[in-house]
């Protein structure tokens, strides 16, 4: 009885030993979700810049009001009807 009981104990120990510090322990389990959280919230804000892309692409393809603001701002363009003042302060 005694050696029943020694045994028992024992795998008690081992498999407590296994539930909080093995591979597949309590606290592996609560590092992945901590990883699934931060991966969502990568998710997440990498599905609002992807809609945003979208959204430009359309304009750019359907629209010239777009194509002209990208000029104006990132090339420097000026209408034939219009005049640039560069005011120097």
């Amino acid at each position: 009885m005694k050696i029943l009981f020694g045994v028992l104990g024992f795998v008690i120990v081992v498999l407590q030993l296994q539930l909080w510090i093995g591979d597949d322990s309590v606290r592996s389990l609560h590092n992945l979700e901590l990883e699934l959280t931060a991966q969502r919230a990568a998710n997440a804000e990498l599905e609002q810049r992807n809609q945003y892309l979208e959204i430009e692409v359309f304009d750019l393809k359907n629209g010239l009001e777009a194509v002209e603001e990208r000029a104006r701002s990132e090339l420097g363009m000026i209408g034939e009807r219009e005049t640039f003042y560069l005011i120097i302060e």
